[in-house]
Protein backbone atom coordinates (compact mmCIF):
# COMPACT_ATOMS: atom_id res chain seq x y z
CA UNK A 1 0.00 0.00 0.00
CA UNK A 2 1.21 3.48 -0.99
CA UNK A 3 2.00 5.01 2.73
CA UNK A 4 -0.04 8.39 1.70
CA UNK A 5 -2.59 6.30 1.78
CA UNK A 6 -2.80 4.13 5.60
CA UNK A 7 -3.62 7.31 7.47
CA UNK A 8 -7.21 7.56 5.18
CA UNK A 9 -7.28 3.66 5.13
CA UNK A 10 -7.07 3.89 8.88
CA UNK A 11 -9.22 6.30 9.46
CA UNK A 12 -12.29 5.12 7.43
CA UNK A 13 -11.43 1.52 8.76
CA UNK A 14 -11.85 3.02 12.66
CA UNK A 15 -15.18 4.65 11.57
CA UNK A 16 -16.31 1.26 10.51
CA UNK A 17 -15.05 -0.88 13.35
CA UNK A 18 -16.99 2.10 15.45
CA UNK A 19 -20.39 1.29 13.45
CA UNK A 20 -20.41 -2.25 13.19
CA UNK A 21 -20.13 -2.05 17.34
CA UNK A 22 -22.62 0.19 17.67
CA UNK A 23 -25.09 -1.54 15.25
CA UNK A 24 -24.45 -4.32 17.70
CA UNK A 25 -26.86 -2.30 20.54
CA UNK A 26 -28.63 -0.50 18.54
CA UNK A 27 -31.23 -1.86 16.29
CA UNK A 28 -31.64 0.75 13.41
CA UNK A 29 -31.90 -0.22 9.48
CA UNK A 30 -30.12 3.22 8.72
CA UNK A 31 -27.10 2.54 11.17
CA UNK A 32 -26.98 -1.02 9.21
CA UNK A 33 -26.58 0.52 5.61
CA UNK A 34 -23.94 3.14 7.26
CA UNK A 35 -21.80 0.46 8.27
CA UNK A 36 -22.22 -1.41 4.86
CA UNK A 37 -21.44 2.04 3.08
CA UNK A 38 -18.07 2.23 5.35
CA UNK A 39 -16.99 -1.21 4.60
CA UNK A 40 -17.45 -0.75 1.04
CA UNK A 41 -15.82 2.65 0.98
CA UNK A 42 -12.72 1.45 3.23
CA UNK A 43 -12.10 -1.71 0.99
CA UNK A 44 -12.20 1.23 -2.17
CA UNK A 45 -9.63 2.97 -0.22
CA UNK A 46 -7.73 0.07 -0.02
CA UNK A 47 -7.70 -0.63 -3.02
CA UNK A 48 -7.38 2.67 -4.48
CA UNK A 49 -3.58 3.27 -2.78
CA UNK A 50 -2.48 -0.51 -3.61
CA UNK A 51 1.28 -0.34 -4.74
CA UNK A 52 2.36 -3.15 -6.68
CA UNK A 53 5.84 -3.87 -7.51
CA UNK A 54 7.11 -3.08 -11.51
CA UNK A 55 9.74 -5.12 -13.72
CA UNK A 56 11.46 -1.88 -14.58
CA UNK A 57 13.02 -2.08 -18.27
CA UNK A 58 16.44 -2.19 -18.78
CA UNK A 59 18.49 0.84 -21.26
CA UNK A 60 19.71 4.28 -20.61
CA UNK A 61 17.90 5.35 -23.70
CA UNK A 62 14.33 4.16 -22.21
CA UNK A 63 11.89 6.68 -20.93
CA UNK A 64 9.03 4.66 -18.89
CA UNK A 65 5.35 6.35 -17.92
CA UNK A 66 5.37 8.29 -14.52
CA UNK A 67 2.22 7.18 -14.11
CA UNK A 68 -0.86 4.14 -14.94
CA UNK A 69 -3.47 5.58 -17.18
CA UNK A 70 -4.63 6.00 -20.79
CA UNK A 71 -2.23 8.32 -22.67
CA UNK A 72 -4.84 11.19 -23.60
CA UNK A 73 -2.83 13.13 -26.15
CA UNK A 74 0.95 13.43 -27.63
CA UNK A 75 2.09 16.78 -29.30
CA UNK A 76 4.70 18.72 -29.99
CA UNK A 77 5.65 21.50 -27.70
CA UNK A 78 8.63 23.72 -27.27
CA UNK A 79 10.19 21.86 -25.04
CA UNK A 80 9.80 18.80 -27.04
CA UNK A 81 7.54 16.33 -27.20
CA UNK A 82 4.61 15.72 -24.79
CA UNK A 83 2.37 12.77 -23.88
CA UNK A 84 -0.46 13.47 -21.47
CA UNK A 85 -1.55 10.24 -18.93
CA UNK A 86 -4.95 10.26 -17.52
CA UNK A 87 -5.41 8.62 -14.15
CA UNK A 88 -9.11 7.28 -13.53
CA UNK A 89 -10.06 6.24 -10.20
CA UNK A 90 -9.31 2.73 -11.13
CA UNK A 91 -5.54 2.99 -11.84
CA UNK A 92 -2.77 2.85 -9.72
CA UNK A 93 -2.13 6.32 -8.76
CA UNK A 94 1.76 6.26 -7.71
CA UNK A 95 3.66 8.13 -9.62
CA UNK A 96 7.21 6.57 -10.93
CA UNK A 97 10.69 8.50 -12.34
CA UNK A 98 10.69 8.06 -16.11
CA UNK A 99 14.53 8.28 -16.60
CA UNK A 100 17.60 8.68 -14.40
CA UNK A 101 18.69 12.26 -14.01
CA UNK A 102 19.18 14.53 -11.16
CA UNK A 103 16.07 16.53 -9.89
CA UNK A 104 17.15 20.38 -11.29
CA UNK A 105 13.61 21.97 -10.15
CA UNK A 106 10.47 21.27 -8.61
CA UNK A 107 7.63 24.54 -9.28
CA UNK A 108 4.32 24.84 -7.95
CA UNK A 109 1.72 26.68 -9.60
CA UNK A 110 -1.63 27.03 -7.36
CA UNK A 111 -4.29 26.99 -10.25
CA UNK A 112 -7.92 25.79 -10.75
CA UNK A 113 -9.27 22.08 -11.32
CA UNK A 114 -10.67 21.34 -14.49
CA UNK A 115 -11.44 18.18 -15.78
CA UNK A 116 -8.10 16.49 -16.42
CA UNK A 117 -9.44 15.91 -19.78
CA UNK A 118 -9.48 19.20 -21.22
CA UNK A 119 -6.36 20.50 -22.70
CA UNK A 120 -6.21 23.78 -20.50
CA UNK A 121 -5.68 21.60 -17.42
CA UNK A 122 -2.33 21.46 -18.08
CA UNK A 123 -2.19 25.13 -17.70
CA UNK A 124 -4.50 26.34 -15.51
CA UNK A 125 -4.95 23.75 -12.96
CA UNK A 126 -3.37 23.20 -9.94
CA UNK A 127 0.32 21.71 -10.66
CA UNK A 128 3.72 20.83 -9.67
CA UNK A 129 6.44 20.51 -12.36
CA UNK A 130 9.28 18.63 -12.13
CA UNK A 131 12.12 19.02 -14.23
CA UNK A 132 15.07 16.19 -14.40
CA UNK A 133 18.23 17.20 -15.41
CA UNK A 134 19.72 14.55 -18.05
CA UNK A 135 22.88 15.60 -19.34
CA UNK A 136 22.11 18.08 -21.68
CA UNK A 137 18.41 17.25 -22.00
CA UNK A 138 15.87 17.91 -19.96
CA UNK A 139 12.84 16.17 -19.09
CA UNK A 140 9.79 17.56 -17.59
CA UNK A 141 7.02 15.64 -15.77
CA UNK A 142 3.68 17.48 -14.56
CA UNK A 143 1.93 15.98 -11.88
CA UNK A 144 -2.04 17.86 -12.36
CA UNK A 145 -4.95 18.38 -10.27
CA UNK A 146 -8.36 17.54 -11.53
CA UNK A 147 -11.76 18.35 -10.80
CA UNK A 148 -12.02 15.51 -8.04
CA UNK A 149 -8.32 14.82 -7.17
CA UNK A 150 -6.95 17.82 -5.57
CA UNK A 151 -4.08 16.63 -3.27
CA UNK A 152 -0.99 16.05 -4.91
CA UNK A 153 1.79 14.38 -3.55
CA UNK A 154 5.99 14.48 -4.22
CA UNK A 155 8.70 13.87 -1.98
CA UNK A 156 11.47 14.81 -4.10
CA UNK A 157 13.83 17.77 -3.61
CA UNK A 158 15.65 19.52 -5.94
CA UNK A 159 19.20 18.26 -6.25
CA UNK A 160 17.79 14.61 -5.49
CA UNK A 161 19.92 11.97 -7.73
CA UNK A 162 17.12 9.50 -9.18
CA UNK A 163 16.13 6.51 -10.76
CA UNK A 164 13.95 5.07 -13.53
CA UNK A 165 11.21 3.29 -11.98
CA UNK A 166 11.96 4.80 -8.89
CA UNK A 167 8.44 5.94 -6.54
CA UNK A 168 8.32 9.76 -6.21
CA UNK A 169 4.79 10.57 -5.17
CA UNK A 170 1.06 10.35 -6.09
CA UNK A 171 -2.21 12.10 -6.88
CA UNK A 172 -5.04 11.04 -4.76
CA UNK A 173 -8.49 10.13 -6.42
CA UNK A 174 -7.49 10.37 -10.03
CA UNK A 175 -5.95 12.99 -12.03
CA UNK A 176 -3.49 13.85 -15.14
CA UNK A 177 0.05 13.15 -15.28
CA UNK A 178 2.20 14.96 -18.22
CA UNK A 179 5.81 13.75 -19.49
CA UNK A 180 7.70 16.10 -22.12
CA UNK A 181 10.43 14.51 -23.38
CA UNK A 182 13.67 15.71 -25.55
CA UNK A 183 12.23 16.60 -29.23
CA UNK A 184 14.92 13.78 -30.62
CA UNK A 185 12.68 10.59 -28.63
CA UNK A 186 10.99 8.22 -30.70
CA UNK A 187 7.64 7.87 -29.38
CA UNK A 188 6.72 3.81 -28.58
CA UNK A 189 2.94 4.73 -27.34
CA UNK A 190 -0.56 5.88 -29.29
CA UNK A 191 -3.24 8.07 -28.03
CA UNK A 192 -5.88 5.27 -25.92
CA UNK A 193 -2.89 3.20 -25.33
CA UNK A 194 -3.31 1.47 -21.56
CA UNK A 195 0.36 2.43 -20.05
CA UNK A 196 1.82 1.49 -16.58
CA UNK A 197 3.85 3.40 -14.21
CA UNK A 198 7.78 2.39 -14.35
CA UNK A 199 6.78 0.00 -16.80
CA UNK A 200 5.52 0.84 -19.75
CA UNK A 201 8.24 2.50 -22.25
CA UNK A 202 7.27 5.88 -23.68
CA UNK A 203 9.71 6.31 -25.89
CA UNK A 204 13.57 5.87 -26.92
CA UNK A 205 15.69 8.26 -27.54
CA UNK A 206 16.39 8.36 -31.85
CA UNK A 207 20.13 8.95 -31.38
CA UNK A 208 20.85 5.95 -28.89
CA UNK A 209 19.08 3.35 -31.57
CA UNK A 210 21.33 5.53 -34.89
CA UNK A 211 24.25 4.09 -32.97
CA UNK A 212 22.80 0.56 -32.26
CA UNK A 213 22.50 0.16 -35.34
CA UNK A 214 25.88 1.26 -37.26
Amino acid sequence: MARPGIPIVLFFGAITVLCALIACFVDATWLRYVTVFFVVFTVFTIYFFRDPERTVPEGDDLFVSPADGRVLQIMEVPEGIRVDVFMSVFNVHVNRIPCSGRIERITYYPGRFFSAFRDKASDENERLVIEIARGEKRVIVKQIAGLIARRIVCHLREGDVVHTGERFGMIKFGSRVDLTLPADTQIMVRVGDRVKAGQTVMGVLRENQDKSKK
